[in-house]
């Protein structure tokens, strides 16, 4: 691994990257760039779950509703976050970290994994601001998702 420049973060925040100041709270400006590197869907997981699953169908299964619990799984996280709940918000950012790891989603499961650290120190400032761009790379995540893997496989 190599050392960051310490203008690099807040660069990439600028650049869209993750929020200013989140390198502090997660303890490294790495986990952000490579976050904001990641593609949103890697279908080459999917393409592994698949076989693990012997093409029974159950991953298509498992990415559809995934997608369809979206905004329902958004909703409760925020809530959890907006409300400094740690115990709802780390159960519904663990989930979301796990769920969207296992269908490809990369950039979301990362960016989970930094909000999952945000949470544990209870700097829910740094989470509130975290959770834009968790609204925004969940829902590209989503359309990617439908897009590439499950309106094709239908």
């Amino acid at each position: 691994m190599h050392s960051q420049d310490p203008g690099t973060s807040r660069e990439a925040a600028a650049a869209g990257s993750l929020p200013p100041g989140i390198a502090s709270a997660a303890g490294t400006a790495l986990p952000q760039e490579a976050a904001g590197h990641l593609p949103l869907v890697d279908a080459a997981v999917l393409e592994e779950l698949e076989d693990e699953l012997a093409g029974s169908g159950l991953a298509q299964r498992f990415a559809r509703d995934y997608a369809a619990m979206w905004d329902q799984r958004y909703a409760r996280l925020a809530a959890a976050v907006d409300e400094q709940d740690s115990a709802s918000a780390l159960d519904a950012v663990i989930s979301l970290k796990i769920t969207s790891a296992m269908v490809g989603g990369l950039r979301l499961a990362k960016l989970a994994e930094l909000l999952e650290s945000v949470i544990r120190l209870g700097d829910f400032g740094q989470g509130q601001a975290l959770m834009e761009r968790v609204a925004q790379d969940g829902g590209q995540t989503v359309t990617e998702l439908q897009a590439t893997y499950i309106l094709e496989n239908d």
